[in-house]
């Protein structure tokens, strides 16, 4: 039952990042007065399996001067990567109950930047390795960020499972008390999953494609659906994290689906950042809030322990 749940989940993964790619394309469209894919099939809702195909069926082309065994696998590993962390997701039942969910997260997270490393270091092509140095600077720097911010709520659920918020979160969400800390996280997402406006891997002005500029055809398509898959990934995440956890109820669904069209809107809006600046707003900004957060969540729960336990003498 496990496995065939995980299959399950890994195929309607796979739809749900083919129509989150067409969702992005209408959205660009219509927010920049034109007309998206409209042609393929009814209202165009063909349109992803048909650029899948095209895709995957493409030449594969070989390079002079490349390391073929990593330049072959890097795809594929990121890819397994981004379905590794699918194993997390809080099923009803026949799943795994992880209770270091968290903690195995992190780990899938920090492994996707080998993958990042290795993609543009095999192409053996200067712009695929700045963009990957770029790259793997910006998910290190934002990722000390994250786990700060991560530290701060498991404080109030004393726990690494997923589902612990829920339970937590029944009467009132984490949000309310920590909207700072909501919106760090937000813009630590963007930069975890190289979105715009910090996409500096993938950085069209000078770096023509950024890490994947030698991919094209199924290796380009595995890296798209990786990235893609992790946002969607992120966006369940915080949804969890911040907007109830209530995964029984059809609300959840629909945050996470807002959630997913706020990366597409940010695209649309927000011009690329400056190198330094991202860097600045990491180590100056988000980490000095999480860490007085942090102090801050820790002195709270520690005076509530000290509150009960006189209490309970009195």
């Amino acid at each position: 039952m496990f496995a065939l749940n995980y299959l399950f989940m890994i195929i309607m993964l796979l739809i749900s990042i083919a129509y989150l790619t067409m969702l992005e394309r209408k959205v660009l469209s219509y927010m920049q007065l034109r007309k998206g894919p409209n042609k393929v099939g009814f209202m165009g809702l063909l349109q992803p399996f048909s650029d899948g195909i095209k895709l995957f069926f493409s030449e594969q082309v070989n390079l002079i001067f490349f390391n073929y065994l990593i330049y072959l696998i890097s795809p594929i590993f990121m890819f397994m990567i981004s379905l590794f962390i699918w194993a997390l997701y809080p099923y009803m039942s026949n799943m795994i109950n992880f209770n270091y969910g968290f903690l195995f997260f992190l780990c899938c997270s920090s492994m996707g930047v080998y993958g990042l490393l290795l993609c543009g270091w095999s192409s053996n092509s200067n712009y695929s390795l700045l963009g990957s140095l770029r790259g793997v600077a910006q998910v290190i720097s934002y990722e000390v960020s994250l786990v700060m911010i991560l530290i701060c709520l498991l404080i109030f659920t004393f726990g690494f499972n997923m589902l612990n918020f829920m339970i937590y979160q029944s009467y009132m969400w984490f949000i309310f008390f920590s909207l700072p800390l909501f919106f760090c996280w937000l813009s630590t997402c963007l930069a975890e999953v190289n979105r715009s406006p910090f996409d500096f891997a993938e950085g069209e002005s000078e770096l023509v494609s950024g890490f994947n500029i030698e991919y094209g055809g199924g290796g380009f398509a595995l890296i798209f659906l990786a990235e893609y898959g992790n946002i969607i990934f992120m966006s369940f995440l915080t949804s969890i994290m911040f907007l109830g956890c209530d995964i029984y109820s059809l609300t959840f669904y629909f945050k996470s689906i807002f959630l997913s069209f706020w990366f597409i809107w940010v695209r649309v809006t927000l011009p690329r950042f400056r190198y330094d600046k991202l860097m600045y707003v990491t180590w100056k900004l988000f980490l000095p809030l999480s860490l007085n957060y942090f102090i801050f969540f820790v002195g709270f729960i520690n005076l509530m322990v000290l509150g009960s336990y006189f209490i309970n003498l009195g």
